[in-house]
């Protein structure tokens, strides 16, 4: 895993400015202040908060197979949790850097020909089974089947 100290040790060997170690703030609540202050309203606080997330993503995995934004859905949960833990920060910064780096990928030249090409050929291979299927037993829509 790359650390942002890695990538400031790279750039420095890269011949970049020499870049002073940025000290990574750790990770805090965002419950309100009063919230914070009582140990017990703030663990009650993280429960819902935890029961909110669930539900979000429950709600996004549902629309994985119904319709609906269920990879949105899954990381608004996702977003929600990390208002409140540390762990759900560093997932949702992963997810975050790994969307990005498929994204720039996908926006290669080569990256994209290629997928135009091999979306090019299934489409012609397709067309090609369609086409003997219907030049083989014709269309016959369900309603017009009279032997069973």
């Amino acid at each position: 895993m790359n650390t942002g100290s890695d990538r400031e040790t790279n750039e420095s060997a890269a011949g970049g400015a020499p870049a002073e170690p940025a000290e990574e703030t750790p990770h805090v609540s965002k419950a309100p202040a009063f919230i914070k202050a009582n140990r017990s309203l703030h663990l009650s606080w993280q429960v819902g908060v935890f029961i909110v997330g669930l539900a979000v993503i429950g709600a996004g995995i549902a629309m994985l197979v119904l319709p609906g934004p269920g990879w949105v859905a899954i990381f608004a949960g996702l977003a929600i949790w990390a208002t409140e833990f540390a762990w759900a920060h560093l997932v949702l910064r992963w997810t975050k850097r790994k969307v990005s780096e498929a994204a720039q990928k996908a926006l290669d030249p080569k990256v994209r020909r290629r997928n135009i090409i091999l979306t090019s050929v299934g489409l012609v291979i397709a067309g090609a089974l369609i086409g003997f299927y219907l030049w083989k037993y014709g269309l016959v829509l369900p309603w017009d089947i009279k032997d069973q």
